[in-house]
């Protein structure tokens, strides 16, 4: 008997300016009405509100039980430096909490590391040999690809047909670098190459400071290990 294939989960475009607000709100910032009013001023159905909502629930308002200290620690990331981009919050997030947002991310992190750019097709092809030819891989890969363009980490071009990498942002404040590391660590759920961290490519749109071996030595969710000559790192057990 075959297994199933994976469930899909992120099947919505997600505008950035949703996430921040349902950011704003978990951090008390913004009233949950603010949310409410964008969303109903976006879509014109019950049924597209009531997706969109489970989406940003899950990102940032009603994280899985297993995501809701990594989540409030993120929060407490935005509420203590409020400048502190959206996007890197929100795609951790992402990426930890649906493996189908981190799978698009990897496979686009790995067809664009050497020019830079790729083919959406082959992009849709990895993704299907993963989630199967089933009804809804494809529009749900290009609800992904839509978000991470909105979120600024490619651009897309020729009817969507081909995408590019953005710049990365350049991440310095040791906290977060330490975080969004965990987030990757959660969506592989296995180890990391220390050597390669910063060349993950579920982390494509970002460019980790040099520091990141501190950042994560002094981590205390992240266990720092010797696999043969090369170190690697993986989540720390409780």
């Amino acid at each position: 008997m075959s297994s199933a294939p994976p469930q899909i989960g992120f099947d919505r475009f997600i505008q950035l300016d949703w996430a921040r607000t349902a950011l704003r709100v978990r951090a008390g910032l913004a009233e949950a009405e603010a949310l409410t009013e964008l969303i109903d001023a976006s879509h014109a159905g019950a049924a597209a509100k009531k997706k969109t909502r489970t989406v940003l629930n899950r990102l940032w308002l009603e994280p899985r039980p297993d995501l809701v200290e990594f989540a409030e620690r993120g929060v407490r990331i935005y509420r203590e430096s409020p400048e502190t981009s959206i996007s890197v919050l929100t795609w951790g997030m992402a990426i930890a909490t649906y493996p189908f947002f981190g799978k698009v991310a990897e496979i686009v992190g790995r067809l664009t590391a050497l020019h830079g750019d790729c083919a959406s097709a082959e992009i849709h092809r990895r993704m299907a040999e993963t989630y199967g030819e089933r009804e809804g891989t494809r529009r749900m890969t290009n609800m992904v690809l839509q978000s991470q363009a909105n979120w600024g980490a490619i651009e897309r071009s020729m009817n969507g047909k081909r995408l590019a990498r953005m710049p990365q942002q350049r991440l310095i404040a040791p906290e977060l670098i330490a975080w969004l590391v965990e987030a990757a660590l959660r969506y592989s759920r296995s180890s990391l190459s220390l050597s390669s961290l910063e060349s993950t490519p579920v982390l494509f749109p970002f460019h980790i400071n040099g520091a990141a071996r501190a950042v994560i030595n002094r981590s205390k969710f992240v266990d720092v290990f010797l696999s043969g000559n090369e170190e690697h790192i993986t989540l720390m057990t409780a």
